[in-house]
């Protein structure tokens, strides 16, 4: 057998193991990304769906481009004195909605902005890429943020200001916190009680967020 052929088949057999090994992997992926997708991402699975029109196909494949550049990212945790001022600015901005309901969105934006470029995601001033960052790793309350940064711009009346931004709590919450916190946090609130320091999970939320009440002449 010539040099030549013995070459050839060595390439070709290199092509069809390749192929295969291709093939396998896109089959793997497909019998993962469905379901695991669909269960990792929840509503931003849906929201994704209907961003492409239905194609699911189209939304996976976003959806794991999005794992593929973002599912390495380790959050920086944030030490003691720096989640309290996060929490102190937050509280701050629920009082400033009392009188100034649009200007305390247009503020809790921006934080939430901040605070998550804190904890190692891309910069408020990428939000697309900051959000979909975020989508990957806070899924659950994601789409909250997306309403408060599209409210804090287009405006809207005092209950969708409202709405707006109890939605965007729950990802501050969610960045200013660690699961232990959280179970201490709903094992007991006594030490608040007792003078105790407060958890920056308990944080007042004014009356005025929860409610509304007629605005005075």
């Amino acid at each position: 057998m010539s040099t030549w052929l013995i070459i050839l088949l060595i390439v070709i057999a290199a092509v069809v193991v390749l192929g295969a090994v291709g093939l396998v992997a896109r089959q793997a992926r497909g019998r993962r990304g469905g379901p695991s997708l669909k269960q990792r991402f929840g509503p931003e699975y849906e929201r994704a769906v209907a961003m492409h029109d239905g194609d699911t196909k189209a939304a996976e494949r976003e959806l794991a481009e999005r794992v593929e550049r973002h599912g390495e990212l380790r959050e920086r945790p944030l030490e003691g004195a720096e989640r309290q001022r996060y929490a102190d600015l937050w509280t701050g901005v629920q009082e400033r909605f009392v009188d100034s309901p649009k200007e305390a969105v247009a503020e809790a934006d921006r934080l939430l902005a901040q605070l998550a470029a804190a904890r190692g995601y891309p910069d408020g001033g990428r939000y697309e890429e900051q959000a979909d960052a975020l989508s990957v790793h806070h899924a659950e309350h994601v789409d909250g943020y997306r309403r408060l940064h599209r409210v804090a711009r287009a405006g809207g009346g005092t209950e969708e200001l409202r709405s707006a931004l109890l939605g965007g709590r729950a990802l501050f919450d969610d960045l200013t916190g660690t699961e232990p916190d959280r179970h201490r946090a709903s094992a007991g609130t006594s030490a608040t009680a007792s003078g105790g320091s407060r958890s920056h999970t308990r944080s007042h939320t004014p009356w005025a967020l929860h409610r509304s009440r007629p605005k005075e002449s």
